[in-house]
């Protein structure tokens, strides 16, 4: 059973949003959505999002329109799709797909509300002021995915025999990379775990990657947290089962698509509070007095089809800590 949750969300003040207020009453406000993506990856996110923004009584169509922007990892795109987004004056924009789109919306107005969701912190790369006190226009939810790195290893080192060498493949030009490295070499080192670095940033290096993991003779991956690896989730849980290399992902859509582990908090339910936000925001609320929020609780989902298929025994006691079983 899933145990996982976010904190509830709190309500913003009754201040009037000037685009949204004004779009309320001449036409239905538009919601802009900025992805780093593609529509098709990022489908579950969208329904999410939908769903909690249907639940403060907006509905797509009825009293609420939508634009959407993507840039199909062409960051180098954000400046035309946000600017678009600007000179259309939507109402919000909703930033999707990791921490570049976040940036780049706000660095497009400081005017239009933005909600984000993003695997990183958010203070620390400057998108808002504190995590009670956003301040400006943006607020959002964050997973916190690229601070549980460390965690990850403990677990997949738990699961390996003793003296596998494990991998960690991160995406080189994510902004996270350089914490994510350090807190998994800190977490190597108190445990007494190998690791070897691999990168990754393109769909082709990762067949590369995966294809070092053998050649280097690493028993297991950790896969980093990395709006660009979620995308490429598919191919990634393939190649994982080719070579069959037990390998530990952030987020439970990787488990469901075939992969082996997974720790992390929810994707669908920060989506979800994004919606709400959402909601929050066009009916007064101001973005700088809507806490970030951040996860609570973290789920460790486990398919146990697959750790079968690649011949891992996972240990009863493992198993008892595990949110969900996937068989």
């Amino acid at each position: 059973m899933r145990r996982r949750e976010f904190i509830s969300l709190l309500g913003g003040s009754a201040v009037a949003w000037p685009v949204g207020a004004r779009a309320q009453q001449l036409a239905m406000p538009v919601v802009g959505f900025l992805s780093s993506g593609s529509k098709e990856p990022d489908t579950r996110r969208l329904t999410a999002f939908w769903r909690g923004l249907n639940e403060t009584g907006y509905v797509e169509g009825r009293n609420v329109a939508s634009e959407y922007r993507w840039a199909h990892d062409n960051y180098d795109s954000f400046p035309a799709l946000t600017a678009d987004l600007v000179k259309r004056q939507v109402a919000g924009i909703v930033t999707i797909g990791g921490e570049q789109s976040a940036l780049a919306a706000k660095a497009a107005t400081n005017k239009i509300p933005i909600v984000f969701v993003i695997d990183g912190d958010p203070v620390s790369i400057g998108l808002v002021d504190s995590i009670n006190r956003p301040g400006g226009n943006v607020t959002g939810m964050s997973l916190m995915s690229s601070a549980l790195e460390s965690k990850r290893l403990e677990l997949l080192s738990e699961l390996m025999p003793k003296g596998t060498k494990i991998a960690i493949l991160v995406n080189p030009d994510y902004p996270d990379t350089d914490f994510q490295l350090g807190s998994v070499e800190t977490a190597a080192s108190n445990i007494g775990q190998t690791i070897r670095v691999l990168n990754a940033r393109t769909e082709r290096e990762l067949s590369t990657a995966f294809m070092a993991v053998v050649e280097q003779r690493a028993g297991a991956v950790l896969v980093a947290a990395d709006p660009f690896f979620n995308r490429a989730r598919d191919q990634i849980v393939a190649l994982a089962a080719r070579f069959e290399v037990p390998a530990i992902y952030e987020s439970r859509e990787f488990v469901v698509a075939g992969g082996l582990i997974s720790y992390g908090a929810s994707v669908a339910a920060a989506h979800h509070g994004a919606g709400i936000y959402v909601g929050e925001i066009l009916k007064g609320a101001k973005p700088a007095d809507l806490p970030v929020q951040l996860p609570t609780k973290f789920e460790l989902v486990i398919n146990l089809k697959v750790a079968k298929a690649i011949g891992l025994e996972i240990a009863p006691t493992f198993l008892a800590r595990t949110d969900e079983i996937i068989e």
